[in-house]
């Protein structure tokens, strides 16, 4: 038994499977190329090199669509579409078997949803998806780790899509990211006119939305083991320099320098959320934009929600907003400090 595991092993070279998507306005027209020893071994068919003979085949082939069709789920802006599989055909020069299927669509998709985990028992199987739509060709692997994939069509309905999607993730990802805010925040705690707040905003926007452009074209790309404690670092950096001017009078305010030099590293860090975000090639532009608008709206909430609750406090006590102005930097630096220390020593999670 243990001579004959190797050759076992090795009578399966190539585990992959194939699965084409055809998207036309009104149907979704598939095949999928598995090879016979994966479906052999599901269907306890042995030697699964039988199942190349199209009689065999073809009497097995109610069954190999049982198999398979529950393992492919596609889902067209949210909703899960019923497929119609027929026609087992026989491939001996690639020791495979091809099936075809159609899902038909009541209007054009915008967004879908493709779920594929064809061969459980393989932890190394990866499914190869074409997914066409006129001449475009969208291509990617799924495996064991990442068994779904998202598509967004290239009509008008997947721009929306894209857009419903994208934008408030960007609100999400900042109202949950304290880092981002608290940056700001740190900004923002020695006060000034609104022209120079809104200048400060600015700067630190447009930073972060030109490195995430770059970083998803591919034109830069840091690592997040570096990012991740650079933008702690930066934190830490803004509280300490609160600190070093506060008791200074007049001089040139350069916050609008720093929040544009430290947003381009936080815009690093944006573009490493979106990239994990499984998004194919063809939307990234309009993704790109729908997630900065998003971040630009919960991020200017922020700046006038704190805007406003420091002016109200200086406007009450000067003396209780310079206080303010000096714990808010030491709680800053802190908090900066722990998230250094934290993605230096303590990376979870950071690639």
């Amino acid at each position: 038994m243990v001579a004959g595991l190797p050759v076992r092993l090795f009578a399966h070279p190539a585990p992959f499977t194939y699965l084409d998507l055809h998207v036309e306005h009104d149907r979704i027209e598939g095949t999928l190329i598995a090879h016979v020893f994966d479906v052999g071994h599901d269907l306890n068919v042995d030697p699964p090199e039988r199942l190349v003979d199209p009689s065999v085949a073809q009497s097995r082939a109610a069954e190999a669509i049982a198999l398979l069709q529950p393992r492919l789920s596609i889902v067209a802006d949210g909703r899960t579409l019923e497929g119609t599989w027929s026609g087992v055909e026989t491939l001996p020069e690639r020791q495979s078997l091809r099936l075809h299927f159609r899902y038909p669509l009541t209007a054009p998709a915008g967004r879908l949803e493709v779920n594929a985990h064809f061969f459980p028992y393989d932890p190394i199987h990866q499914t190869f998806v074409n997914i066409y739509e006129g001449e475009a060709l969208t291509q990617a692997i799924l495996d064991d780790s990442r068994v779904r994939l998202e598509y967004f069509s290239g009509s008008r309905q997947g721009t929306l899509a894209v857009v419903g999607r994208f934008l408030p993730a960007g609100i999400t990802h900042i109202v949950l990211g304290p880092d981002h805010l608290l940056f700001l925040f740190g900004l923002m705690l020695l006060g000034g006119t609104i022209q120079q707040l809104v200048i400060i905003a600015t700067a630190f926007t447009l930073a972060h939305a030109l490195t995430l452009t770059l970083c998803l074209l591919n034109l830069v790309s840091p690592p997040l083991r570096i990012v991740e404690p650079a933008i702690a670092l930066s934190i830490v950096y803004v509280g300490a320099d609160n600190l070093m001017v506060a008791g200074q009078s007049g001089g040139r305010d350069v916050r609008a320098w720093i929040a544009a030099a430290f947003g381009c590293i936080h815009g690093f860090g944006y573009a490493g959320v979106l990239r994990g975000m499984t998004l194919t090639s063809r939307p990234l532009s309009w993704a790109a934009i729908a997630f900065n608008v998003g971040l630009e709206i919960g991020q200017l909430a922020f700046v006038v929600i704190a805007v406003w609750a420091l002016t109200m406090l200086r406007t009450r006590s000067e003396a209780a907003g310079r206080r303010i102005a000096f714990v808010g930097s030491i709680v800053v630096i802190a908090a900066g400090a722990f998230w250094f220390v934290q993605r230096v020593f303590f990376p979870a999670g950071i690639s």
